[in-house]
């Protein structure tokens, strides 16, 4: 059976990182944006991973310009900006596609385990998904569910 674990993903560097690095820990995957109205969302975002990264928590960030061209073209303002506006310390990856043919596999793999209300693809910013300790997929949460409302559910899978 496949795995979130069983995918590798574009470090902004562009070399390669096996997500089988975070086998055993639960993850938040996240396509964000930083020029989005729920960019503030980052803020929420690093709360939780301060207070449960002890406990084994990583939150994996994918910038994404797919929706209204809300991300920087270079990769280094968009480090820069969430370092600088939100002091983000989780691992942010290389921008992606998270719909259509060029859709990074990750991002298609976990739309098949999780599809929205109405449809598979990925409507705006900041979906999330949460993976559990073994990789499966265990839920999808719409871009305006802030990541606050989802505490609980972190704290089930850790």
């Amino acid at each position: 059976m496949t795995t979130v674990y069983d995918f590798s993903v574009k470090k902004t560097n562009g070399e390669l990182k096996s997500l089988k690095d975070f086998e055993g820990k639960p993850l938040l995957i996240v396509n964000t944006a930083s020029k989005c109205g729920l960019t503030p969302q980052f803020k929420e975002l690093q709360e939780l991973y301060n207070k449960y990264q002890k406990d084994g928590l990583e939150i994996l960030g994918f910038p994404c310009d797919q929706f209204n061209n809300q991300e920087f073209a270079d990769i280094k303002e968009t480090l820069q900006f969430c370092q600088l506006n939100y002091g983000i310390t989780f691992p942010m990856f290389a921008k992606v596609h998270v719909n259509g043919d060029d859709a990074d596999p990750l991002f298609a793999f976990l739309k098949e385990q999780k599809s929205g209300v109405f449809s598979k693809n990925i409507k705006w910013n900041f979906t999330k998904f949460l993976v559990d300790r073994h990789g499966k997929v265990i839920e999808r949460y719409a871009p305006t569910t802030t990541p606050s409302r989802i505490e609980s559910d972190i704290e089930k899978v850790l």
